[in-house]
């Protein structure tokens, strides 16, 4: 049997090297997904331990727990600790580490690197073993910082060379005295570090005095744990934790494992998906290949052949196929992986240097992946052919499936469409994140179930498009005729761009009522013209707000403050506005109350003002941090959104309160609007920092939709391998069909259908299926879209859907065009067939 089942493979090279391509690109997708995170996860891995070299024992402060009425607070690393932990037995060196937000501008102004990649820290003294230097000498006093070198590379510094920079929104123009090498995983990434001395850096960090860090070295011959133990007995309980440079070490590796295996994970499910095509186009070329052969293995099931031997001859046939699919997968995904990672560097990041990674369980999930999933696509087709009887395979009596059979068939599809479609219905009355796991359970009990029913489907839905049809005449009615008299076979080909076009329909419905909704929210609660903040996130200087106000033509601005206080027992974030203007400059959708803040009066988002039971009216007592209180009054509860929520009150009230307050936005309205001539005004009034984001509600709405907009690209990007899977299907099925057909063909042509007659019959037919499998999947693309959206109105109130008619237009057409590309060579080649030959065929 296994002569049998390798002569049959070598014999029909042409029609499995279809099947061959479509295991290939899913297991291409899955070994090149694990080759790139595993390199990329390995050479951060490395490089990141490297900069632990020169720490034994790190010191952190611990953090003051809220407690009663006091706000917590961490405890100061303070000059004092650090010469205390040098003095402890075993100590060789201690180090203050001081870190902080500072964005750099390459020579055209451009911020380098990403916001939150680029960082700034201290240089310890004449020499620091942390950061050796390349050229140039240790910095003195604010004017002087040092780069690393692949930002000096990236932007063309050298030493001498003034740079313009920030920390918390003002720009300083300091000068380059010295370039160093690092190991920091931050900047292999492509962000930058800049290092000022210790004074400078803790001051312009609003850490003066203190460290964010201690780093001690042991003495040769003393252990680390030794170091940390002699650590914990010297220094104050409760105060600061001691964590060894190999665990630190270990932690980091840990982290970037868990970074990377979200990435895996996204791109797994991705190549999951074409391996779920391909299983669709596996299994219909083996019940192909096996309706072709239901004679030969009826004589061999004649001559003494059982069933299992018979199944078992399908089997092997898919082992061998599967096998040469996945080595060719194999080595193909890896270099994929190699690809992507030298273009990581394209879209502006970097690896650290190191060696390709390909693990044994890479090898190991490839050759299973590719092997298992042929086997089991091919194990119905190899049961149904050995179940068949050998006389009635003989007369092929077999050819048509029983009405047993269909009805079957058709009440399981319709109970399990049945299923799905209650459970997503029920998911859409949950809230949020409890209806997503049933969302997820019930959309692939749909898709299960319509493609059990697809092949019923196919007759109505394919019958629809007999008026356009019969515009071909014969050509065209042959083709209708020919997409519905193997309903299954249609069925299983049209249904793997199903599931491409309905995930994509599904995210493009849910993107584009994501950006409305987003709109919406953004024009409906902010009133000011523009919303001013830091790059990545961090809080702005007061001064920035101070520079706004003087500006000509600003008419209004308003700072959002926040800070830690205790109210009821709990920690309640508030943020402080200028009362006078809030009204002005933000209108957020009013529930009770009015909108007023002012003295002692405040406004609550409406969540929170529930979760304390407050109401217009009511009245607490607020504990700041710095132990003083407050009684306020609630004047209203609003509506809250991603821009605003929280409890407001004017920041007269709260700022005297804080050691060091920040902002973290500041509104901006404007006599003349927005205009490019306004914002470049507002820009230049803060020193066209490249550091500072000066956005109008447009920019906002987009800046939050930019999340949603880049999963969308990644989802046609990666889809577009199942797109390519179900090309191969069409092509697959067509070529089988015209194979099947010969002998009907040859009659055809000797009746009178000339080469280009049967050309456009097969060309219709491919666009027939192909279509067919389009219009299923826009259908239940459209029907998740909306479910998913259901959910997400419980968080966003402005969410409403909307059918993006222009790109199901494009998706139909796309379908359109890959069922006339897909035709191209069956048409071909069943144009190019000898009549007289296929007359003769059996």
């Amino acid at each position: 049997m296994f002569r049998t089942a390798l002569r049959n493979v070598l014999a029909h090279k042409a029609r499995l090297l279809m099947t061959v391509l479509a295991v290939m690109l899913g297991v291409a997708f899955v070994s090149g997904t694990l080759v790139f995170t595993n390199t990329i996860s390995d050479a951060f891995q490395k490089s990141s331990a490297k900069g632990f070299d020169q720490v034994d024992v790190a010191m952190t402060a611990d953090y003051q727990e809220a407690e009663g009425d006091r706000v917590g607070k961490p405890h100061d690393l303070t000059q004092a600790t650090l010469d205390k932990s040098e003095r402890v037995p075993g100590a060789a060196s201690a180090i203050g580490v001081v870190q902080g937000f500072t964005a750099v501008a390459d020579k055209n102004g451009k911020l380098i690197g990403e916001g939150f990649q680029s960082q700034g820290g201290n240089y310890w003294g004449a020499k620091d073993p942390r950061y050796p230097l390349v050229s140039g000498h240790a910095p003195k006093g604010p004017g002087q910082i040092l780069i690393d070198s692949e930002t000096a590379k990236r932007a063309g510094y050298k030493v001498g060379d003034t740079v313009r920079m920030s920390v918390d929104g003002p720009v300083l123009t300091p000068e380059i005295t010295g370039i160093f090498t690092t190991d920091d995983g931050n900047v292999a990434a492509g962000g930058s570090l800049t290092l000022f001395d210790t004074a400078t850096a803790q001051k312009l960090f609003g850490k003066a005095g203190v460290y964010d860090q201690i780093d001690v070295k042991a003495k040769p011959g003393v252990t680390q744990a030794a170091l940390k133990a002699e650590l914990d007995k010297a220094l104050p309980e409760g105060t600061v934790s001691t964590t060894t440079g190999k665990q630190l070490a270990d932690d980091q590796a840990d982290a970037i494992a868990r970074s990377m295996s979200g990435m895996q994970t996204a791109l797994l499910v991705f190549a999951g998906i074409a391996l779920f095509v391909g299983t669709f186009i596996i299994a219909n070329t083996f019940t192909m290949l096996v309706a072709q052969r239901t004679k030969e293995l009826a004589l061999m099931r004649a001559v003494g052949a059982s069933r299992r031997q018979v199944t078992r001859s399908v089997l092997i046939e898919a082992f061998v196929v599967g096998a040469v699919a996945a080595v060719t997968g194999l080595v193909a995904g890896i270099g994929i992986g190699a690809g992507l990672r030298s273009l990581m560097g394209t879209f502006g990041g970097s690896v650290p240097d190191g060696p390709l990674v390909v693990k044994p369980a890479t090898i190991v999930a490839a050759l299973a992946v590719g092997i298992l999933v042929t086997m089991l696509a091919a194990w119905l087709p190899g049961r149904r052919a050995a179940k068949i009887p050998p006389v009635a395979a003989m007369n092929s009596v077999h050819a048509k499936a029983t009405t047993k059979s269909l009805v079957l068939r058709n009440t399981l599809g319709a109970l399990v469409s049945a299923a799905g479609v209650a459970v997503v219905l029920v998911a859409t009355t949950m809230d949020g994140s409890d209806g997503q796991l049933p969302m997820g359970l019930g959309a692939v009990l749909l898709i299960i179930g319509v493609f059990i029913l697809t092949p019923l489907l196919s007759r109505p839905l394919i019958a629809a498009a007999a008026p356009v049809l019969r515009a071909f005449g014969v050509s065209g009615k042959l083709a209708r005729q020919n997409s519905v008299r193997n309903p299954r076979r249609t069925a299983a080909t049209a249904s793997a761009l199903m599931i491409g076009l309905t995930l994509i329909t599904g995210m493009t419905v849910m993107a584009g009522s994501l950006q409305q909704a987003i709109e919406k929210m953004a024009s409906s609660s902010i009133k000011a013209d523009y919303v001013v903040s830091m790059a990545n996130g961090n809080a702005l200087s007061p001064d920035v707000e101070k520079k706004l106000e003087r500006t000509d033509g600003v008419t209004a601005t308003s700072p959002m403050l926040n800070a830690a206080s205790r109210i009821d027992g709990q920690t309640e974030y508030l943020t402080g506005v200028n009362g006078a203007a809030i009204g002005e400059l933000a209108g957020p959708k009013v529930d009770t109350g009015s909108f007023k803040v002012g003295g002692s009066e405040i406004v609550v988002d409406s969540e929170t003002a529930k979760s304390h039971g407050w109401k217009a009216g009511s009245a607490f007592t607020a504990s700041f941090e710095d132990g003083k209180k407050q009684k306020l009054t609630v004047a209203g509860t609003y509506e809250s959104n991603d821009f605003l929520s929280g409890i407001l009150l004017d920041e007269k009230i709260l700022a005297p309160h804080e050691s060091d307050p920040y902002n973290m936005k500041v509104m901006v309205k404007t006599a003349d609007g927005t205009s490019g001539a306004t914002q470049d005004k507002l820009e230049k009034a803060l020193g066209t920092n490249p550091a500072i984001k000066v956005q109008d509600k447009q920019d906002i709405s987009n800046e939050i939709a930019q999340m949603f907009t880049l999963m969308l690209n990644m989802v046609y990007g990666l889809l577009a391998m199942a797109v390519i899977v179900a090309v191969l299907g069409v092509i697959n099925t067509l070529a089988m069909s015209v194979f099947e057909r010969s002998q009907e063909i040859g009659m055809l042509r000797a009746i009178g259908l000339d080469r280009k007659g049967i050309k456009r019959m097969v060309r219709l037919e491919s666009l027939v299926i192909s279509l067919f499998g389009a219009v299923l999947g826009i259908g239940l693309g459209v029907f998740f879209g909306w479910a998913a959206g259901e959910l997400l109105a419980t968080k966003l109130a402005t969410y409403e859907l909307i059918l993006p008619w222009a790109r199901i237009g494009v998706f139909l057409l796309l379908a359109a065009t890959v069922g006339v590309l897909a035709a191209l060579w069956p048409a071909r080649r069943a144009a190019r067939l000898n009549m007289l030959e296929a007359i003769k065929a059996e």
